[in-house]
């Protein structure tokens, strides 16, 4: 067997005539003739040399060009997601485990940032090579231990062939592309264009993205791909009513759709001149194995169809039987698989493919997946189809995805009112015991980065699950998230959960208590949406797992969290726990707001503290590291959660007692009510955080602004404080506020800024800085000292102490009245006025009280919300109600 380095003769996939449109990127058409001019340009930087070439595969020109010049090169290429957000994991473990020699990319993670370029690891290679070797696809995705595919010259060749005969490809065709180039299926489509002299369009946007569809338009595409997913998302954002002249066919494969789905494109498709080709396939077949004739989509959309040419099918089934494990034999069927760079000079090791898909072959000639033979499951003695589970509930209206561990089916919904009806139904059609059964609500189903059901994470949160209750109902010393329970004594479970704490195990904890079981290890909590109001039972969490955490956690990966935890074999004395401060700030200025309008006592200016602890949480989370887009969104997003419910409980009182106006249930009272103070200045605060958050949305869709904050962040929040303080004494005359005018937005701005610039304080000399510039903008303000003391004792703390002790017992309390604090002062004012007189101590507790309950009343419909408009998302668009 030879073993040469020397580049062979490689493979050429460019087969166009030379004027002919190859690749269209960037808005500008390449012709055939261009293109081979960039790849032989490629191909000289590559070198004469069969090196390991590592490729970024985003959907743009630089990444194709590179893999057509590996390819004609001789050099073995293996793809990598072109997302290093989302793939820096497995794409550290390829590079650990495989050392290619050579990285093509444009992100940190790969290469220089900003530009495309080639990062030489070694001026040679340090692997042997089998002649044949073209391609290593991955077929792991972004769990378990990474495993190549090894694909030859007439692998890709032959599939890319036989693709291009049975869709009849011409050279008027023009592709334009939907899928990564990672993914065999999104790199099928360019092999098999270019193969056929065919034109493919390099488009990186959604099908749900109008931009999308414009580049659709302007390149004259006749075809594109799709998996599940993407066709659900054609649905949800209108497709059926698109005027596209020049499609000619849709192809799906990446998954099994719903065949009632498939009837309705195929209809659309007669309708409108286009055809709907389902195909079936597998990294380990190249990536096509069988393809439905599109005349007999409608009628037979429960079928793959029959084998492409040049493949044959088989069905390995037990005498007697007509359901066995389909097995494909054909030119595409690859080599074998590679473990670590030894196995690269492996010649052929597989003749023939077990798909491990459950098949049959029907008496019309066409092949029928019944299912999968890794989504069989032994519980309680019956062997239980998953797929079918899924499809058997469906059939009920009850969207489910079912996984199996520990002898349980695990089932998970998107709307908690039909956990109990799926439980009992999935019994029912089981014949499983209910006790055996566990079914969760989640916001979404998680999907992998080809758009594919992501059973993993699935497994990874009902994992979560457990061990969350099994700690609840072993460990009554625990220390829970807000609203649990806490015992008396917390050492033997403080100890376990040390040694528990896996960056796996704090990816967990944020797809729970986030809702997001997409979230991935290198992931923050900020870069997940994380608010001020979601904060609280993330910390406390957070606090359990890790003891004390850093002060700037929420833009901490999960990875870089796990990091921090204490070792395994680290001593675990039993301590008070902690808590983060802006949480404890929270609690105890809501029970001082409360408590001094019921008169139980009287001290005020608990408010303009939280005024600078909403300003605090507002620079960690909305203004964390995270793109310009994702910033403005996510200050609008944290403004609508104040408006929302503000605007519903003030609306709802007016209506039932005519206490408020217009104006106070719409938050603009300070700037269209009455300037003498009344009950229609009650929420002077909400108000207050809601237009800070507007004016600094606005301000940051400036990119110029948002890159000078990130630049230097404490000198900007110093200038917006500068900024800030300079209105207060221009509006109010002078540093102290009067009457209302210590309640209007513009001249109390500066406690927000002040909050936000503690948060950018990272040095001593900065906090320095701050703390005098804190005892100098917060005396003569209000004229009264005791209630500028209150201010200035919380800012300071919330400066110099990242965490403060809590007793164990009060860890729940704190946590529930830090998060449920917005609705206690939304409330109270209806609750505490009946009782201030008479019993003040129960006028303080029923409104805090009463809070707690309405908050939790909101997030409940609030979520149920969420999933219902997830659903109507995803419904056909026809079905919608219009």
């Amino acid at each position: 067997m030879s073993t040469r380095t020397s580049a062979p003769t490689g493979l050429h996939l460019l087969r166009g005539d030379d004027h002919d449109l190859a690749l269209r990127a960037d808005g500008r058409d390449r012709t055939f003739s261009e293109v081979r001019e960039l790849v032989e340009a490629r191909r000289e930087e590559l070198g004469p040399t069969r090196r390991l070439v590592m490729i970024e595969g985003g959907n743009a020109l630089e990444p194709v060009v590179t893999y057509l010049a590996a390819l004609e090169g001789g050099h073995p290429v293996l793809f990598v997601d072109g997302d290093a957000d989302r793939s820096a994991e497995h794409r550290a473990a390829l590079v650990e485990r495989f050392d290619p020699d050579v990285v093509a990319g444009a992100s940190p993670g790969l290469a220089a940032a900003g530009s495309w370029r080639l990062t030489e690891r070694r001026a040679g290679t340090r692997h042997r090579f089998h002649p044949d070797l073209a391609l290593l696809a991955s077929t792991s995705g972004s769990t378990g231990s990474p495993k190549l595919v090894r694909l030859s010259h007439e692998n890709v060749l032959s599939n890319a062939v036989a693709i291009g005969d049975y869709l009849n490809l011409g050279t008027s065709e023009r592709a334009i592309t939907t899928l990564p180039l990672h993914y065999c299926y999104g790199l099928s489509v360019v092999n098999s264009h270019l193969v056929a002299g065919a034109g493919v369009v390099l488009d990186g946007h959604s099908v749900a993205d109008e931009a999308f569809w414009h580049e659709f338009e302007r390149s004259g595409a006749t075809s594109f791909a799709g998996v599940p997913y993407t066709f659900e998302l054609l649905e949800a954002s209108g497709f059926a009513e698109r005027d596209l002249s020049t499609l000619r066919y849709v192809t799906q494969a990446g998954g099994r759709l719903d065949p009632e789905r498939i009837r309705r494109f195929a209809r659309l498709g007669r309708e409108r001149g286009f055809d709907v080709v389902v195909m079936y396939g597998q990294t380990e077949a190249t990536a096509r194995m069988a393809y439905l004739p599109p005349q007999l989509a409608e009628q037979s959309a429960e079928a793959i169809g029959i084998p492409i040419p040049g493949g044959r099918f088989t069905i390995d089934a037990p005498a007697g039987e007509t359901v066995g494990e389909l097995v494909y034999e054909g030119p595409n069927v690859m080599m074998g698989y590679a473990e670590d760079p030894a196995d690269f000079v492996e010649g052929r090791t597989v003749e023939s493919l077990r798909t491990g898909d459950l098949a049959r072959r029907r008496d019309d000639g066409l092949y029928e997946i019944v299912g999968r033979s890794n989504r069989f499951a032994k519980i309680f003695g019956l062997r239980i189809d998953l797929d079918r589970v899924e499809r058997l509930l469906a059939g009920e209206g009850c969207e489910v995805r079912a996984v199996s561990s520990d002898e349980r089916l695990r089932l998970f919904v998107l709307a908690e009112r039909i956990v109990e009806t799926v439980r009992r139904r999935a019994a029912e059609l089981t014949g499983l015991p209910a006790r055996v059964i566990d079914v969760h609500a989640i916001a979404e189903f998680p999907r992998t980065s080809s758009g594919k059901p992501d059973t993993a994470a699935l497994l990874a949160h009902a994992a979560l699950l457990d061990r969350r209750a099994t700690a609840r109902g072993t460990a009554g010393a625990a220390v829970t998230t807000a609203g649990g329970s806490a015992g008396a004594s917390g050492t033997t479970h403080e100890a376990d959960a040390a040694a528990d704490v896996t960056p796996e195990g704090i990816r967990a904890l944020y797809a729970e208590l986030l809702g997001r079981p997409d979230a991935g290890l290198d992931d923050s909590f900020a870069g997940l949406g994380g608010d001020s109001l979601s904060y609280v039972e993330v910390a406390v969490g957070l606090e359990e797992l890790l003891g004390e955490v850093p002060r700037d956690w929420p833009a901490m990966s999960v990875r870089e969290l796990a990091s921090r935890a204490p070792a395994r074999d680290a001593p675990t004395p039993r301590r008070m726990p902690r808590l983060e401060t802006p949480a404890v700030l929270r609690a105890i200025a809501i029970v001082l707001i409360v408590g001094t309008h019921a008169n139980l006592f009287g001290v005020q200016g608990g408010a303009h503290l939280l005024l600078a602890v909403a300003g605090y949480n507002l620079a960690r989370f909305q203004l964390a590291d995270v793109s310009e887009r994702r910033r403005v969104t996510g200050i609008l997003k944290s403004a609508a959660q104040v408006v929302v419910p503000a605007a519903l409980w003030i609306g709802g009182v007016a209506l039932v007692t005519g206490a408020y106006q217009p104006t106070t249930a719409l938050l603009v009272n300070s700037f269209l009510g009455a300037p003498q103070w009344s009950e229609q200045w009650q929420f002077w605060f909400l108000e207050a955080i809601v237009w800070s958050m507007l004016a600094l949305a606005a301000v940051f869709a400036v990119p110029l602004v948002d890159r000078a904050e990130r630049r230097h962040p404490f000198a900007f929040a110093l200038g917006v404080l500068g900024i800030a303080l300079v209105a207060r004494v221009v509006l109010a005359g002078g540093m102290q506020a009067d009457a209302t005018e210590r309640y209007t937005p513009a001249i109390i701005a500066w406690c927000v800024a002040l909050g936000w610039l503690v948060a950018r304080s990272a040095s001593l000399v900065q906090r320095l800085l701050v703390s005098a510039l804190v005892l100098t903008a917060v005396p003569g303000f209000f004229g009264d000292p005791a209630r500028e003391l209150v201010v200035v004792a919380g800012i300071l703390v919330l400066l110099w102490l990242p965490t403060l002790p809590v007793l164990r017992q009060l860890v729940p309390v704190v946590g529930t009245l830090a998060a449920a604090s917005m609705f206690v002062y939304l409330t109270h004012w209806q609750v505490y006025p009946h009782l201030e007189h008479e019993l003040p101590w129960l006028a303080t507790l029923l409104s805090l009280a009463v809070g707690v309950v309405v908050w939790k009343l909101y997030t409940l419909v609030q979520a149920r919300v969420a999933r219902g408009a997830a659903r109507l998302r995803r419904r056909p668009a026809a079905a919608r109600p219009r």
